[in-house]
């Protein structure tokens, strides 16, 4: 595979294919007067709240990989990060707005003077987060006609928040290329799945950054992630995807790992530290 585009158009059509479908209906042609409106003001600000149900998100090469029953909503929950709560805001829920819905955020967009594009998601109340939830029913590993062969994970379930997602695309002095960089503030409250081929059970698994032990609060249950992804270049020579992790501060701890239905005991990575580390995704 040769990618021929450049990673400024690459993120553009991410970020395009991303919007919702609801959303992309309810936009309308702007007529002259809303024109003159936006011309000449400092950005572009939206306020957004959605829920997203899929079907299915099949990838397919010779076979396919489904992943199946998809949805990107809200919590419904006021009990996250239960410990912060009760240390840094008098037992008072980070959440102010619980529904299954994703809301309380909003998107600026900018172009800098520098030509760069700047897209900020973030809270609406920047006293608390945006809460998330991710769920999905089975992977599953299909041949050419479509026969399911394997499960890989099933009853996947994740509940976070996140006080941060800036994107920038533009050129990098440093990298002397085009790139998306991703500046990411998010903590995961309770991951669970099934591994069904191994027999295999995650419960409770939990993503801060590294001193939220001992100082749990709104910021600290933040692990803080940076990359940049552009037109990178393979070991052996030719276009490739780069994705360089720049950095990752976090905590990782799993409340259970189990083995045929009974647990085997808990896991922690404690001051979890990544960086410089760097992808590069091709075909072959």
């Amino acid at each position: 595979m040769k990618i021929k585009k450049s990673a400024l158009n690459f993120a553009s059509c991410i970020a395009i294919s991303s919007l919702p479908l609801a959303a992309l209906a309810d936009l309308q042609s702007l007529d002259e007067a809303s024109m003159s409106n936006v011309t000449g003001q400092a950005g572009v600000t939206i306020e957004l709240e959605t829920e997203i149900d899929i079907g299915a998100i099949i990838y397919t090469d010779e076979g396919s990989l489904s992943v199946n029953e998809v949805f990107i909503g809200g919590t419904n929950r006021v009990d996250l990060f239960q410990e912060g709560m009760d240390a840094a805001n008098g037992g008072n829920p980070f959440i102010i707005n619980a529904t299954t819905k994703l809301d309380e955020l909003k998107i600026d967009f900018d172009i800098s003077a520098d030509g760069e594009a700047q897209i900020k998601i973030f809270p609406t109340n920047f006293a608390a987060p945006v809460d998330f939830r991710i769920t999905t029913g089975a992977w599953e590993l299909q041949d050419s006609d479509g026969n399911t062969t394997l499960t890989l994970l099933d009853n996947f379930a994740l509940d976070g928040i996140f006080t941060q997602m800036w994107a920038t695309i533009g050129q990098d002095d440093v990298l002397g290329e085009e790139r998306l960089n991703l500046k990411v503030r998010m903590g995961i409250d309770d991951l669970d799945f099934d591994v069904p081929f191994l027999g295999l059970g995650i419960r409770d698994m939990r993503m801060t950054r590294s001193d939220y032990d001992d100082n749990p609060n709104l910021l600290s249950a933040n692990a803080y992630i940076e990359a940049n992804i552009y037109n990178g270049e393979r070991a052996a020579g030719g276009d490739a995807l780069a994705i360089d992790l720049v950095s990752m501060d976090a905590d990782i701890t799993v409340g259970a790992i189990q083995l045929g239905g009974t647990s085997i005991g808990s896991m922690k990575l404690d001051n979890l530290s990544i960086e410089n580390s760097t992808m590069r995704i091709y075909g072959h």
